[in-house]
């Protein structure tokens, strides 16, 4: 058995709900994605005081560094979202941006964000002061941070970007988004959370729906025998009524729908659904065979990446800062991370269905400009320092 081997991954992505009927509000979900990214400020932050406090620096520059980081990558990472990979959609209908709660955050976007807000942060005093919610005053003096440049930031904030960036692919994952291509191997994982939301088709009737893995076959490499069961509640049976809409609507959806039909094959016998209708102990579950698509995991791989990019830096600030030029650690984690971000869209499928027709994806095509800015400030600060 190796890592991964034949999971069908369909975590729910919300952990759980605040309830807050009794207000007269509909619940409020905890999701993992955003748990995991907010985690990722906060160990970051943590890791900021330490790092800081090293360099005889305030923890109140490390709360206001933060301040900038949270808002730029917000906003850069869903206005890249926007302009990068469907531009025409979201600028006829710019209120759409706004609706950053139903998904789209583009990483090169973060980083544009970070980039612009952390130029900001060294060569500007931001102030302002609140009432609740609403800014009461705001100024703004150019003043630069004394000893803070901005390539001494930007190699601090790189060593917590990388480790935030493992946090938020691992809420990719959680999330199933950002799906891998086929691995044609007999490992790999079926993403099988869409499928389960087309399957809990009556909430009232149904009592959960799991998948139960076959036996694999190698003479098929890369899929992956399955069984959906959907369990009704107690009492519930399967009339006419249901066994129409199965047979209709419901093989329609599972047959056709592209967020199934990518990850989850139910037409493989060629005559539609392929179930049977079990009774044990008054109980009824409906029995779906299918075949899942072994694909791979980009999000984990990139997860991983990350927290050996930041294990590079924080090795390389602990041990090495004496001695070496503002930049350098940040010049090495724009040349790791994004080469890396190329090489990792190879194991993805396209976000969008323009992509299909380039070269290289748009992930990849993003990549290249940061990590020849890498490059270019790594060969401007690879000297050591002179004695002055």
């Amino acid at each position: 058995m190796i890592l991964l081997e034949y999971i069908i991954w369909s975590p729910d992505p919300v952990i759980f709900k605040i309830p807050l009927s009794f207000l007269g509000l509909p619940d409020r979900p905890i999701v993992w994605y955003g748990l995991l990214f907010a985690m990722g400020f906060i160990i970051g932050q943590q890791i900021s005081y330490r790092i800081f406090k090293a360099e005889g620096h305030s923890e109140k520059d490390v709360d206001t560094l933060t301040t900038f980081m949270v808002i730029a990558t917000i906003l850069g990472a869903r206005l890249g979202h926007c302009l990068f990979y469907n531009p025409s959609y979201y600028l006829a209908d710019p209120i759409e941006i706004l609706k950053i709660w139903e998904g789209g955050l583009a990483s090169h976007g973060g980083a544009i964000g970070i980039f612009l807000a952390l130029w900001l942060y060294a060569n500007y005093d931001i102030r302002s002061k609140w009432a609740f919610v609403i800014p009461t005053s705001f100024s703004v003096k150019k003043r630069k941070k004394e000893g803070q440049s901005y390539f001494w930031v930007l190699d601090r904030v790189a060593i917590v970007v990388a480790i935030t960036g493992a946090l938020i692919r691992t809420g990719n994952f959680m999330n199933s988004e950002m799906e891998g291509v086929k691995t044609g191997t007999d490992y790999g994982v079926v993403y099988a959370r869409a499928t389960e939301g087309v399957l809990n088709f009556d909430e009232d009737a149904i009592e959960e729906v799991v998948f139960e893995e076959g036996t694999y076959d190698p003479a098929h490499p890369g899929y992956l025998p399955m069984r959906a069961v959907v369990k009704l509640k107690s009492g519930v049976k399967v009339d006419q009524a249901m066994k129409g809409f199965i047979n209709g609507q419901l093989a329609y959806r599972l047959n056709n729908y592209q967020e199934v039909v990518e990850h989850v094959d139910f037409a493989a016998s060629g005559r539609g659904l392929n179930y049977q209708i079990i009774d044990e102990a008054g109980a009824e579950r409906i029995e779906i065979n299918a075949t899942g698509i072994l694909r791979h995991t980009p999000q984990l791989y990139e997860a991983i990446a990350c927290l050996i990019i930041a294990f590079i830096l924080l090795a390389l600030w602990n041990y090495k800062r004496a001695i070496l030029n503002d930049g350098l650690i940040f010049s090495v984690f724009m040349v790791l991370l994004w080469g890396d971000r190329f090489f990792n869209e190879f194991f993805k499928m396209n976000q969008e269905a323009f992509e299909a027709s380039l070269p290289i994806n748009m992930g990849q095509i993003l990549s290249i400009p940061l990590i020849l800015i890498g490059v270019v400030v790594f060969l401007m600060t690879v000297r050591k320092k002179e004695t002055v």
